[in-house]
């Protein structure tokens, strides 16, 4: 922390000490002497210091505070009122309404306690006025009625019946009617809607004798219609028989300490900035649907976040971006509240509606295009009129089916779906897509630490030459030993490592260990060792380190460039990316072959083979299956099939343009003999071997050509 930092939050500490002893000095309502006031004032900042400053937050020193300050007769609510905005000012970080919250839990507890004790002392003021002898019944009844009149809580008596006999003054100014209003009401009148659930349950119990006695707070309607907030304390009086004659109530007026506790509930559960429902209170919201669902019950979710948000926070400023936010809250408020369901914000541009129940995804739906038409129009922001869009993932689910985590991770991964179709739009979850999404998740979630485990290998396939059968090159293809799927191959993780950009640090170790297995081989057997073929992905070609890695790769393995063949899909080069086409020269004048692969299943543009400085091509292997597998009705009458007449053509052409062509997915002799008819140079395909351990390749390679398609793998 910087020196003027610290100065800047002793001087804040000072302030809030100075004001804190002011408010204590001005705060009694009577004469307190100097040195005990001095004390009470060290030993509550003390207190309230130590809460701050706990890491994890401790309530405890706060709320001794609060009742330190019961305990010393700071009973007025305004006291307490002006205590918590002292402390919701004070310069503590995110632990100021914490510490608020739990010194005002101290001090209501405290008064509750205190107030507790002198309704006992009036309970038993009544219960001696009944057991009284008759000699000092009289003077019993005198001390009941200066106590029952005298009384700062409201007190009123009455029979089990729930007819209201005497009430005194304080619970006519509580009620602010006079004393034959209040006699003319029955007990059971007293309801207010929001009632405190068990509340009647409980008077019920008490006037047919079930229990002696029960507390809640509960409001009540003043005559002037105003709520006054009561802690109603109740209990029961028996004859000397034991029979229940008469109840005995007594209320303690927490009208402000209601509003304070409900203020800093407001806080806690709401954002400050829009004024809608937070983070916490959303997800409390969720959890509640889970706790005990009805039978078949359903509920939906709409994810919400706004597309192009950042660049207007960014171009704007933060002040902009943030009314923008509040108009956006606003309008869904506006709109979407009022059909009963929940609107919160999540934090950033993220938002998310809740419907508790609903009846089918129809529903679910219908909200998300309430939500898009509410935020089809501009928003008038300041002079500026800024126009938003929004994407919406939309899942709609039994509860029974789910949990409130995997419903939050499947609404958010629906709306990463809708987004990545085209935003401005809504989206419906997709169990299926969804089990492949969070699979995909988890997998790359994973790949860094597997790669640092070293749970990658490599196999290599080999690829043979057509006119004498000899192990031209290999192809470096990488494996996952997974721990708990098993063995993975490229096609179930490689589009997931493109999509993250995990692939450039899996690539990048791919090229080091196919190199370096290679550099081994060269060693070994010189002129005899094939070529290592390798793939890079999209992304490794357009990446602007490419040439330095592999010019590194060369250099430390020691590996000759001419033994090495880079795999370049047309996608890799596909538009204007002059940068990976530069790569491509570049790699080639350090001696670095190229190839394309999978030709023919792509846009086959002629175009880039005659651009690129590649030496040869794959003809993709799906390609070969499909000339066996799927006549075509054009299939010339000397029983040769189109396809193969396709093969035939493109052999010719990248002939004509100088290239060496290798042929995948051959797995049949058959196969084997037609392509090497037409010229084709190479051939890949279990035919010749399948992808295997380095160790199988050093055999096959000092073992010479053997069998023209070479031994299985």
């Amino acid at each position: 922390m910087s020196a003027a930092s610290t100065a800047d939050r002793a001087a804040a500490q000072a302030g809030f000490e100075e004001a804190w002893a002011r408010l204590l000095r001005e705060g009694h309502g009577a004469a307190v002497h100097p040195g005990t006031l001095g004390r009470l004032v060290a030993r509550t900042i003390e207190l309230l210091g130590r809460a701050r400053d706990a890491d994890p937050f401790d309530p405890a020193p706060a709320e001794e505070a609060g009742a330190l300050l019961v305990e010393a007769h700071f009973t007025d609510s305004a006291v307490l009122s002006r205590a918590v905005e002292l402390l919701l000012g004070h310069p503590a970080g995110d632990h100021a309404p914490k510490v608020a919250g739990a010194f005002a839990s101290g001090w209501t507890v405290a008064l509750r306690d205190r107030t507790l004790r002198e309704q006992e002392a009036i309970r038993l003021a009544a219960e001696l006025a009944r057991k009284g002898a008759e000699k000092a019944l009289y003077a019993s009844e005198a001390r009941f009625r200066a106590v029952f009149e005298s009384a700062a809580i409201g007190i009123g008596i009455g029979d089990v019946d729930g007819n209201i006999l005497a009430v005194n003054r304080a619970l006519q100014e509580m009620f602010g009617a006079r004393p034959q209003d209040m006699r003319d009401l029955r007990v059971p009148e007293l309801v207010h809607p929001e009632d405190t659930p068990g509340v009647w349950e409980a008077y019920d119990d008490l006037v047919n004798g079930r229990r002696e006695h029960f507390q809640f707070d509960k409001p009540y309607y003043r005559r002037d219609g105003g709520v006054i907030w009561t802690h109603l304390t109740v209990s029961l009086i028996r004859d000397e028989e034991g029979v229940p004659r008469y109840q005995v109530a007594m209320l303690e007026d927490i009208t402000d300490r209601h509003r304070l506790q409900e203020r800093l509930r407001f806080q806690a559960t709401h954002d400050p900035l829009t004024g809608l429902p937070n983070r916490s209170e959303f997800f409390e919201r969720l959890e509640r649907i889970f706790d005990s669902p009805e039978p078949g019950a359903r509920f939906g979710l709409c994810s919400v976040d706004l597309d192009g948000f950042k660049a207007i926070n960014d171009s704007l400023g933060h002040e902009t971006g943030d009314q923008l936010l509040a108009a956006v809250a606003e309008r869904l408020a506006s709109t979407v509240a009022p059909l009963g369901h929940l609107v919160a914000r999540l934090g950033g541009d993220e938002f998310v509606v809740l419907l508790e129940s609903c009846l089918g995804h129809q529903e679910s739906v219908a909200v998300a295009k309430t939500v898009l038409d509410a935020l089809s129009q501009p928003f008038l922001i300041g002079d500026q009129k800024l126009a938003v869009r929004a994407s919406v993932g939309v899942l709609e689910r039994p509860v029974a089916a789910t949990t409130p985590g995997a419903a939050m991770r499947a609404a958010d991964l629906t709306l990463y779906r809708a987004k990545k179709e085209g935003r401005g739009r809504w989206t419906l979850f997709d169990p299926k897509r969804n089990a492949v999404a969070v699979s995909r998740y988890a997998m790359s979630v994973r790949m860094p630490m597997a790669l640092d485990r070293g749970e990658f290998f490599i196999d290599y396939q080999p690829l043979c030459s057509l006119r004498d059968g000899s192990l031209a090159a290999v192809e470096a293809l990488v494996r996952w030993r997974h721990p708990e799927l098993g063995v993975l191959g490229p096609d179930e993780f490689v589009a997931t490592a493109e999509e993250t950009g995990l692939i450039i640090p899996l690539g990048r170790w791919v090229l080091e260990q196919a190199c370096e297995q290679a550099a081994r081989w060269a060693r070994r057997f010189g002129s005899g060792a094939p070529k290592m073929n390798v793939n890079l992905a999209v992304r490794q070609a357009r990446n602007a380190a490419l040439v330095s890695d592999v010019d590194r790769v060369l250099h430390g393995t020691g590996l000759d460039p001419s033994g090495l063949q880079l795999e370049i899909t047309e996608s890799a080069v596909l538009g204007p990316r002059d940068h990976a086409l530069q790569a491509m020269h570049a790699l080639v004048d350090m001696g670095v072959s190229l190839t394309v692969d999978d030709f023919g299943t792509g846009w086959s543009n002629l175009a880039y083979l005659r651009d690129l400085p590649v030496s040869g091509l794959k003809i993709a292997g799906s390609f070969i299956s499909d000339v066996n597998d799927r006549p075509s009705p054009r299939d010339g009458g000397d029983g040769e099939l189109l396809g193969w007449r396709i093969v035939s053509g493109l052999v010719s052409l990248a002939h004509t343009l100088g290239l060496t062509v290798t042929a995948e997915g051959v797995e049949t002799a058959a196969d084997a003999e037609r392509l090497r008819a037409m010229g084709c140079d190479w051939a890949q395909g279990w035919y010749y071997g399948r992808p295997t351990r380095p160790e199988e390749i050093t055999r096959r390679i000092a073992e010479g050509p053997g069998d023209p398609r070479g031994r299985r793998a």
